[in-house]
């Protein structure tokens, strides 16, 4: 039976809505490619370090790189866990907010050296650019807003991992280097495709080109940088006070700061009209819900 002409564009938009939170099935399925699955079982053979994931009752989850004794380099099982993070996070409904850390005070020095010899050929590499590139566009689009913390450095992949957040903060003696072009490289990891967005193409051309050491003045002065925490007190931790600083656009109902991300993400990735009806469907799932409805008894608006 034909839709009727009042329903058709309440399906035009979940059409559109479906369309965008599901257009990269190729990026959230769990379902692999005989290519991809290759690569997963070459990768799981580089083990070390893990991928550490504390979901918290404030609804801010802390993900942790953990392989100090390589300064957070991320082997190849690390790639592998950090796709299951992502996918766990995918499934929290509760989730409001994600901090990525790295451990011991080091954010993250790219690839281990030997997982990256190990796959040194052409179409390895490829495969694994594929991987990460699909993982990290998850992360990116989770629907929490995520703050790289960086301490130490952030090297190479490391600097990559920083752009699949939404925003970055650094401590006063933290650095971030797209170090790539020193290995003889370009990022593979999606990195310089979401650096151009976020600073713009000639910086993004000065930091690849030049390997910039990007200290927190020159991110904040280029936009890359959205905070400098200055050094923490002996009774707090870095972690602490990123959660604070997170804390002030994650508080309320999951739903509807889930549902922010989600406007966002789509207003930054589709063409404008279908993005206006993704708005105006995610708008529907909020509009006389709990927390609208709370909001109007107590009159917030003119308060």
């Amino acid at each position: 039976m034909a839709l009727c002409a009042a329903a058709r564009p309440l399906q035009s938009t979940r059409n559109a809505l479906g369309r965008f939170f599901k257009q990269s099935s190729t990026f959230s399925s769990n379902a692999s490619n005989p290519q991809e699955e290759e690569i997963r079982q070459k990768l799981r053979l580089f083990s070390g370090g893990s991928i550490d994931l504390r979901k918290q009752e404030s609804g801010i989850a802390v993900m942790t790189v953990n392989n100090p004794a390589l300064k957070n380099a991320f082997s190849g099982s690390m790639m592998i866990e950090l796709e299951e993070r992502v996918s766990e996070l995918e499934t929290w409904t509760e989730g409001k907010g994600l901090i990525v850390q790295g451990a011991a005070g080091m954010f993250c020095s790219g690839s281990d050296l030997n997982a990256v010899r190990a796959i040194s050929n052409p179409q390895d590499g490829v495969e694994m650019c594929k991987f990460m590139q699909k993982t990290l566009t998850r992360l990116l689009r989770l629907p929490l807003i995520s703050v790289a913390l960086v301490e130490g450095k952030a090297l190479g992949g490391g600097a990559e991992l920083t752009t699949a957040c939404d925003f970055r903060l650094m401590t006063s003696d933290a650095v971030i280097q797209f170090v790539h072009k020193h290995m003889g490289l370009v990022p593979g990891w999606g990195g310089a495709a979401r650096l151009v967005r976020i600073v713009g193409s000639q910086n993004a051309l000065k930091l690849l080109g030049g390997a910039t050491k990007v200290d927190p003045h020159l991110g904040r002065q280029i936009g890359l940088v959205d905070e400098v925490l200055s050094s923490p007190l002996a009774s707090e931790s870095s972690l602490v006070k990123a959660e604070e600083w997170l804390s002030q656009f994650t508080k309320g109902s999951a739903p509807v700061i889930r549902a922010i991300k989600n406007v966002v993400v789509s207003g930054r990735e589709l063409p404008l009209e279908e993005a206006l009806r993704t708005e105006k469907y995610i708008f529907g799932t909020v509009w006389g819900g709990p927390a609208n409805l709370e909001a109007l008894a107590r009159n917030t608006k003119h308060k």
